[in-house]
């Protein structure tokens, strides 16, 4: 099971431009296109996948939303922290 992480360790890994919201991490991705976002989500949906981390994403007509948490451990782990990194890359 990954590593629950205490506040002071959310705050030091957490990548820029991602925001802690309760148990979750979340960070909101412009785009000037709907079908750039919807490629975006996919390519966010792809690596999910080969993490078998699977985050929330919701989809507007101008920006993506990505949420991540680990259920199993009741709230942000490494792993968490180390997804939002790979989506980032992604952008």
């Amino acid at each position: 099971m990954p590593n629950l992480l205490d506040d002071d360790e959310i705050e030091r890994q957490l990548p820029n431009e991602w925001e802690r919201d309760g148990d979750e991490i979340v960070r909101v991705y412009p785009f000037d296109d709907y079908l750039d976002g919807v490629t975006f989500a996919t390519r966010v949906g792809e690596v999910a996948d080969e993490e078998f981390h699977h985050p929330e994403i919701i989809i507007r007509y101008d920006e993506v939303e990505v949420r991540l948490t680990s259920h199993e451990a009741g709230g942000i782990t490494d792993t968490d922290v180390r997804l939002a990194a790979l989506f980032d890359d992604e952008r």
